[in-house]
């Protein structure tokens, strides 16, 4: 049976059931002031047979008796807990997305399954699902320079990288540095797939380096700077 009793401390109005008066001989905490008092000297007159709504006569007080030693304690809104459980549930899935489009490439390997979901995923916000580019399973092979003889000042690089993984990757931009005599510097240039890469098209450097596979580079290069003797190629991911 549902009851109201008034703290006689600071006055608040408080359901109460006879059970847990019961359990407690009496006495119950009021858990706005925190006062002990008997619940059952403190019952209010002529409102026990009232509904629980009509017990309490401020809702600014509402609260309900609670079960574990007879503390009285103001009763939780529901619709805010209901709030907060829906504001981090989005937070929890805004924090998913981040990650999933943080590391889509890595997911894209890890499970080749998830990489139409989430190349459409990307589609969507106006990202790109690129290969991976794992330059410490890149490797130049071989490379060397020569002299275009047909036509002056410009020098052909040839270069075999290799990758060692077991996947596709992007092709690498390679670093070249043309040296003089003391091994300094006289011209360094940076050369994008793009640059050395034009044939096959641009669906053919989408495809990658296979796993495990080679690729050929053959590329033209202009030369205005001071007579070099010697190159330094290095390859890496911008």
């Amino acid at each position: 049976m549902s009851l109201a009793a008034r703290c006689p401390a600071c006055g608040t109005t408080f359901r109460v059931h006879t059970a847990q008066l019961a359990a407690k001989g009496g006495k119950v905490r009021c858990g706005k002031c925190a006062a002990v008092f008997n619940g059952v000297s403190a019952l209010l007159e002529g409102e026990a047979a009232a509904p629980a709504e009509s017990a309490l006569e401020e809702p600014s007080a509402e609260a309900t008796a609670a079960p574990d030693g007879g503390l009285l304690r103001p009763a939780r809104r529901s619709q805010h807990g209901s709030a907060w459980g829906v504001a981090a549930l989005l937070a929890a899935l805004a924090l998913a997305g981040q990650a999933m489009l943080h590391n889509r490439t890595e997911m894209a390997l890890l499970w080749p399954w998830a990489q139409p979901h989430l190349a459409a995923t990307c589609d969507l916000l106006g990202c790109q699902l690129r290969l991976p580019h794992r330059p410490d399973l890149l490797s130049i092979e071989s490379s060397d320079i020569q002299s275009d003889h047909a036509r002056e000042r410009l020098i052909v690089l040839n270069a075999v990288v290799r990758n060692r993984a077991p996947f596709a990757q992007e092709y690498p931009a390679l670093e070249l540095t043309l040296t003089d005599e003391r091994d300094y510097a006289v011209l360094r240039r940076v050369l994008l797939p793009a640059d050395y890469l034009r044939a096959p098209p641009a669906a053919g450097r989408a495809q990658g380096i296979a796993g495990g596979a080679e690729a050929v580079l053959r590329m033209h290069l202009e030369n205005r700077g001071p007579h070099a003797v010697g190159y330094r190629l290095y390859l890496f991911f911008p």
